[in-house]
């Protein structure tokens, strides 16, 4: 089947009439009856039986439908990737991270490259892991800042450094000066429980049920930022990850190394068939200096 016997098939079988599927496409209605007849020439079946007037599907068109949808769906992605290959600027970044890198890190080593580069423009969007990867595979973005990536086809990842989890309390708390803390030791405390979808939930999730702790949850925060701000306000305690336990937002917060250690990785994505341009990696080796300025794990 040609992309134009797809369109019109789809646009029959969805509408249930030929009258419809041409008002859907903009054409004729004996233009979509053409294009019909040709494809069902071209398969040698009948793809819409004519009971009383009406169109209905036969089994092969149901069977075909499916596929149909998806080949679809693969042809609006083909087309978003040309649009946006298109709208791509020279000396310009786009950049996609996760809510934690979004908040504090990113804007400040954006910041701090702008005032040595006026000439460089950057577009920055705050998404969650997978998000960023469907981006990435658009081409709406040029690289990606996660936590703890998962493999995923086409897709590269190069580490930046690397963080730990940090427990975090309410100013008033008192933990006997106590150097690090372990998950046991928030037992007695309401908890602060955190999205566990994504690969640094996962991890400490993990980490959490391992250590045979019982925690009362008493809200679940969907990103580490809303967790720590309900913390200084005396929701409860929390574990967050280091960028957002030493973020300059709440600085009332009380915040303790996690022990037993529990480390992750900080990683630049984009994709295998499109190496980072020169531009970038300048941002990028910026964007390491903040991390190494606040006193992040070191690579």
């Amino acid at each position: 089947m040609r992309l134009r016997h797809i369109e019109v098939f789809q646009a029959v079988y969805s509408s249930g009439s030929v009258t419809r599927a041409a008002e859907i496409l903009n054409v004729s209605q004996p233009s979509v009856s053409k294009v019909l007849a040709h494809a069902e020439q071209q398969l040698g079946y009948e793809l819409f039986d004519r009971v009383r007037g009406k169109l209905v599907p036969t089994p092969e068109a149901d069977r075909l439908f499916s596929h149909v949808t998806r080949v679809n769906e693969s042809v609006d992605q083909l087309r978003q990737v040309a649009d946006n290959l298109r709208s791509m600027e020279v000396g310009r970044i786009r950049i996609a991270a996760t809510p934690a890198f979004g908040v504090d890190v990113l804007p400040s080593a954006i910041a701090a490259y702008l005032r040595q580069h006026a000439d460089v423009s950057f577009s920055v969007e705050t998404l969650h892991h997978d998000a960023i990867c469907r981006a990435l595979l658009e081409s709406r973005i040029d690289v990606g800042l996660v936590f703890d990536p998962v493999a995923e086809p086409g897709i590269a990842s190069e580490l930046l450094a690397t963080g730990a989890f940090f427990v975090l309390a309410p100013p008033g708390i008192d933990f006997d000066e106590r150097q690090s803390l372990a998950v046991t030791d928030l037992e007695d405390f309401p908890y602060i429980s955190l999205d566990r979808r994504g690969p640094l939930g996962q991890l400490l999730s993990t980490h959490i049920e391992s250590s045979g702790a019982r925690l009362h949850a008493v809200v679940h925060a969907e990103t580490y930022q809303v967790a720590k701000s309900l913390v200084s306000n005396g929701a409860g305690v929390a574990i967050t990850d280091e960028i957002t336990a030493l973020s300059t937002d709440h600085a009332d917060v009380q915040i303790w190394p996690l022990e037993p250690r529990l480390q992750y990785k900080m990683s630049v994505l984009h994709l295998e068939t499109a190496p980072i341009s020169l531009i970038c990696r300048d941002f990028i080796e910026q964007l390491r200096a903040v991390l190494r300025a606040r006193a992040y794990s070191r690579k």
